[in-house]
């Protein structure tokens, strides 16, 4: 493993460890968070254990899990060993470790429904739509950590208009998503290639797809389509393809801006 991925691994599994040891101090314990099966089309399954009550909105969690281990053993294919590529991986394996982590944080929800898995669930989603922005921010200003770190504090600190009040984490999240989707098109604007464009609007139409269903989940349930696979689970297949996407429209800018266009990310 590179240095610079261990770094990254490391960093996110310190965050999370914090984010986690705050959650069950209580700090949160006023916020509006949906627990109970019944928030969920997917109907439960007395006969199998409670991590796997609702199959398919369970074993999608797996999706993120196997797309952070794939971004992970990703490499820029350059012969150089320059210190723009190590930040270049730092920041794919950031990303690629958050897939890992949200995997796992999601199933839980699922599996417990408990208050404490949901606020964690909501809490996580936020700076990894934060990451993009401060990706993207890196190509146009160039490495600064502190930048970085400043992104990430202050999306982890947005959570807490879901204790002012009960729309307050679809208010952090719509402001993240605009702002992921602002910074992207900036980028692309300056750095962008056909190919990146292609990446962008299959983020984009999968983002929207993702916030679609899962708001639709009991209303798309009376159709046939979406009784078994539900609106929920499909909206989870689409946060995947949007975090996939993502890697490639934010590894392709990266390559664009950094090296001549013969060399690629593969």
């Amino acid at each position: 493993m590179k240095p610079e991925s261990g770094q990254a691994l490391c960093h996110v599994a310190v965050a999370s460890c914090l984010c986690l040891a705050t959650v069950y101090t209580g700090v949160f314990d006023g916020v509006f968070v949906q627990v109970g099966y019944e928030h969920y089309a997917e109907a439960p399954v007395a006969s199998l254990p409670a991590f796997l009550a609702m199959p398919f909105n369970s074993l999608i969690n797996v999706a993120y899990m196997l797309l952070g281990v794939y971004w992970l053993q990703r490499n820029v294919s350059t012969p150089e060993c320059s210190a723009e590529m190590q930040r270049a991986r730092y920041l794919k394996d950031v990303f690629a470790a958050m897939a890992l982590v949200y995997g796992p944080v999601q199933w839980l929800r699922i599996g417990t429904q408990t208050r404490s898995a949901a606020v964690l669930d909501q809490w996580f989603t936020l700076p990894i739509f934060a990451w993009p922005v401060a990706w993207c921010l890196y190509l146009d200003r160039g490495w600064k950590p502190h930048l970085l770190l400043a992104i990430e504090c202050l999306s982890l600190c947005s959570y807490g208009l879901a204790l002012l009040h009960p729309c307050g984490f679809e208010v952090a999240l719509g402001a993240h998503i605009a702002a992921a989707v602002g910074q992207a098109l900036h980028a692309h604007g300056r750095y962008g290639s056909a190919c990146s464009r292609v990446y962008l609007a299959l983020a984009v139409l999968s983002c929207l797809g993702f916030v679609v269903l899962k708001l639709c989940d009991h209303q798309l349930s009376r159709w046939h389509l979406f009784q078994r696979l539900t609106g929920h689970f499909w909206s989870k297949v689409c946060d995947v393809l949007q975090f996939h996407f993502a890697f490639l429209f934010l590894t392709n800018l990266n390559t664009c801006q950094r090296f001549p266009p013969a060399r690629k990310i593969r």
